[in-house]
């Protein structure tokens, strides 16, 4: 699951969303079942690592992820009134609230059991939200809920791109454990995931005992973020990579992302500014190019008032060929 919110304010007395003391962070979090591990920061932004997830505080944005059975929702309200008393930032300039389909839906929390029920709740809080499933209805799938800003509304300048991977190649998600690393970085290179980060890129992670991975990055002074979090156990096997930097060829990072985590399947979105070149450039390249050892299944556009969203939907050939002789 996955919170991003951009606030603003009506007064000329905004103070940053880094003020909000680190006790009340540890709170809010604790709402949702998830705890600070550490933390990293540069001159623009504050960057952590949960216990179940990510949270990246810049100064009008705040971004959380998590995952497992946490309860991200209950934070929405606590959140904007924290954001209002210690900030004065008491409008929103944008939101989206996302997550990819569970696999045992009803092993979640009631409030996030479908997102029928998310819609609900956060219709309390957001004036002229709008929710989207993106994706076949029966098979992966993505939810979001964002806003509709009025036309004249400043958008945020921000790209996205968010890589979902499912079912992935064991001999890989082995180096995310305590029997073959003895440390994250030693899982991180082992794994050749530097590959897919700038050279500067300060870094914070955890290895997880007895497996699991989670790490966030920040870029030099840059308000610029990666995040990785690993769940290697065969059964449920999962990567999510996201990042906001700026990359040159968001194409070339998938398919690198891919090609060193070997899913059988995966999701990935890019958020763009609406008539931006980086947009123009990626919706060309997913629509001419093909991902190495990849049959894409779909590959959806949305076009938002002030972003512009490309949504596509991957499986390994080998994959959906044993699919078909077993539906044969």
């Amino acid at each position: 699951m996955r919170f991003l919110v951009w606030f603003e304010s009506s007064s000329n007395k905004a103070k940053s969303l880094r003020c909000i003391p680190r006790a009340e962070l540890e709170r809010l979090l604790g709402l949702a079942h998830c705890k600070i591990i550490s933390s990293i920061s540069n001159s623009v932004m504050d960057s952590y690592v949960l216990s179940e997830s990510s949270l990246f505080v810049s100064d009008s944005r705040f971004l959380l992820k998590t995952c497992g059975r946490t309860t991200l929702l209950r934070t929405v309200e606590p959140l904007l009134n924290l954001a209002k008393d210690y900030c004065n930032l008491d409008g929103i300039t944008n939101m989206f609230y996302s997550r990819k389909n569970f696999m045992r839906p009803e092993l979640q929390p009631y409030l996030h059991q479908n997102f029928e029920n998310e819609v609900v709740v956060l219709d309390k809080f957001f004036d002229d939200g709008a929710g989207y499933c993106l994706g076949r209805l029966n098979s992966d799938r993505w939810y979001l809920y964002t806003l509709n800003p009025s036309p004249g509304v400043i958008s945020i300048a921000d790209q996205t791109v968010e890589i979902l991977m499912s079912d992935l190649d064991q001999s890989i998600m082995s180096n995310f454990t305590m029997s073959v690393s003895c440390t994250a970085a030693e899982a991180r290179k082992l794994s050749g995931m530097d590959k897919l980060f700038p050279p500067d890129l300060i870094i914070d992670e955890k290895l997880f005992r007895p497996c699991g991975y989670s790490m966030n990055g920040i870029l030099g002074e840059k308000d610029s973020y990666i995040t990785v979090h690993i769940t290697p156990e065969q059964d449920h096997s999962y990567v999510s990579f996201e990042s906001n930097i700026r990359f040159p060829h968001y194409h070339d990072l998938v398919a690198l992302a891919v090609f060193l985590f070997k899913p059988r399947r995966f999701i990935c979105t890019i958020f763009a500014k609406q008539g931006s070149k980086e947009y123009r450039r990626t919706k060309k390249e997913f629509s001419e190019k093909s991902i190495p050892g990849f049959k894409m299944c779909d590959l959806q556009l949305l076009s938002l008032p002030s972003h512009a969203l490309i949504y596509a939907q991957f499986q390994k050939h080998a994959y959906v060929n044993s699919a078909k002789k077993l539906i044969e």
